[in-house]
């Protein structure tokens, strides 16, 4: 197989069936190339002699990249991303090959949500991801901030004052501004101005649970109180996660939706090899082709189910699953 030519075709809308043939393609590379892929699927019975439609491809339960070092190639990576995690707490390690590919990724994904992103002034408000080393997020909202090409936009950490001063400013020159913080952050910012916010042009994305910084709160209670707090009619969100190099986002419903290179499937949570229908909970598996030279098909501890083929919604987490590095909140 030409994984150069897989590589050049992933960052595209695809039909139904050029979506499969292409997932297909990948499994057959990563079953051949992904020691630990291919051990797994051969405990489980999945091989590329029987492995022939979208719903026959197996996934990898997620726990795997905090023990295992999951990677479809022999070269040496040219990062390798850690998940936030806890005190003590195992992280995961996701090996990227090649950074280009997560970069075209996000890049991608936010200009076909969102527009040029050259269009924003981009702020993070993204203390405890900030402070450590190897986070992907951090990652990403840097490039967003470099290739917005202004000069305002930036990391603050805990000098909130600033941020406010600014984001004032930007309303009055009437600038488009995307906030991304981790939720905790985001109250906190809301709270020590509380009463004093009104931005309205703002959207204002959370990334994030509460990491055991604040009280878990249901994401409709965090997003109405983040919508008085600043005035906007509708809080964003992004889905994503360590072991992911794609992201899916929530432009104000509170449902997300995949990039036309990323797709999500709802397993049974009693049969994790039959799939529900629309409206029916229960664990999220993704697709991500751009996890090319580690493994595209993951299975989460997300709870969820979907709406649309594209769309769907996260409902929380299975049980005695660690808290992790992407946007959950149990509802």
């Amino acid at each position: 197989m030409d994984i150069e030519k897989v590589e050049s075709s992933l960052f595209r809308k695809h039909s139904k069936s050029e979506f499969e043939a292409l997932a297909l393609a990948i499994f057959n590379y990563q079953f051949h190339n992904n020691k630990v892929y291919n051990e797994y699927c051969k405990l489980i019975g999945r091989t590329v002699q029987n492995v022939k439609t979208l719903d026959s491809i197996p996934f990898l339960p997620i726990e795997f990249f905090k023990t295992h070092k999951i990677t479809a190639t022999t070269e040496i990576e040219d990062t390798v991303f850690l998940s936030s995690g806890t005190s003590g707490m195992t992280r995961s390690k996701h090996f990227v090959k090649d950074v280009s590919l997560y970069r075209n990724s996000f890049l991608q994904a936010f200009e076909l949500f969102y527009g040029d992103i050259k269009d924003y002034t981009v702020l993070a408000l993204l203390p405890g991801y900030l402070e450590r080393n190897g986070s992907s997020l951090i990652f990403m909202v840097r490039e967003l901030i470099n290739k917005s090409e202004q000069e305002e936009s930036g990391f603050f950490l805990h000098n909130h004052e600033e941020l406010y001063n600014l984001l004032i400013y930007l309303k009055r020159v009437k600038r488009k501004v995307l906030l991304i913080g981790v939720s905790h952050a985001l109250l906190d910012f809301a709270d020590e101005y509380e009463y004093r916010l009104n931005f309205n042009q703002t959207i204002v994305m959370e990334t994030g649970g509460m990491k055991g910084r604040r009280k878990e709160l249901l994401r409709v209670e965090l997003h109405s109180i983040l919508c008085k707090s600043f005035g906007v009619k509708h809080i964003h969100s992004e889905y994503g996660m360590t072991e992911l190099l794609s992201q899916a986002y929530s432009t104000g419903d509170m449902y997300f939706t995949t990039p036309p290179w990323m797709k999500v499937k709802i397993r049974d949570t009693y049969d994790p090899f039959s799939y529900l229908s629309y409206g029916i909970t229960g664990g999220i598996n993704v697709i991500d082709l751009a996890n090319l030279y580690s493994c595209s098909f993951i299975e989460t501890k997300d709870l969820g189910k979907m709406l649309e083929s594209n769309k769907f919604e996260v409902l929380g987490r299975f049980d005695n699953s660690d808290i992790r590095g992407c946007n959950l909140m149990i509802e």
